[in-house]
């Protein structure tokens, strides 16, 4: 799952249980929609992504979103903690919590992949519908 900063699902799949969540990254990013803006044309991509240390893969991850233009804030492996970067993951981790908060989401029931990746929208779309609630 990719989201923006306030938490609200921007753009998500489901893989395996034996696919590395770094496999999905760059897919997850060119899935994101475009950013409308006041003038000129829609922006494709965001303008930095931060992650953990899980997606530090130079090859896979910071390179390929270079070339979109897209700054990458992920911590080095075998660095020090307190760069600043893990303030900003709790958003992540809220939004897998409000995913989560759907019993069929929890544990994955349904057989067919595209059954489970129809209640897995419906989730994301639940946690926008309580986003715009909060400006009703």
């Amino acid at each position: 799952m990719i989201v923006d900063g306030q938490g609200t699902p921007l753009a998500v799949e489901h893989t395996g249980a034996n696919v590395h969540d770094s496999e999905m990254a760059i897919a997850l990013v060119d899935r994101i929609p475009n950013i409308k803006q006041r003038r000129g044309r829609p922006r494709k991509h965001p303008d930095e992504v931060l992650a953990d240390r899980a997606y530090d893969a130079e090859e896979k991850i910071r390179q390929p979103l270079r070339r979109r233009r897209v700054t990458p804030l992920i911590a080095k492996r075998n660095t020090e903690h307190g760069s600043g970067l893990g303030k900003y993951r709790y958003v992540v981790e809220a939004a897998f919590a409000w995913l989560f908060n759907q019993r069929r989401l929890r544990v994955r029931y349904e057989k067919r992949d595209d059954i489970h990746q129809a209640f897995l929208i419906i989730g994301c779309l639940l946690i926008c519908w309580r986003r715009i609630l909060r400006f009703c």
